[in-house]
């Protein structure tokens, strides 16, 4: 996806992460969390404090699209 970059600490102020119930205790996780104006940002479970990537809706919206058609898998 074009024009994901790394979210910038203002963007991430109060950003509340979850973490998908389908999580297993492998630690290989995402975490999600969603940002002001439908954007999306995802970092590491295991580096919290580490960089996190920033999507716009419309990229969000075609990625959750390819997740739930099978694209990835």
């Amino acid at each position: 996806m074009n024009n994901t970059r790394v979210a910038p600490p203002a963007a991430l102020a109060g950003a509340t992460y979850k973490k998908s119930s389908r999580s297993t205790s492998t630690g290989n996780c995402v975490e999600i969390a969603d940002l002001p104006g439908g954007h999306r940002a995802v970092r590491d479970s295991k580096n919290p404090a580490g960089p996190a990537l920033m999507f716009t809706p419309a990229q969000w919206a075609a990625f959750s699209a390819g997740v739930r058609t099978g694209e990835f898998d």
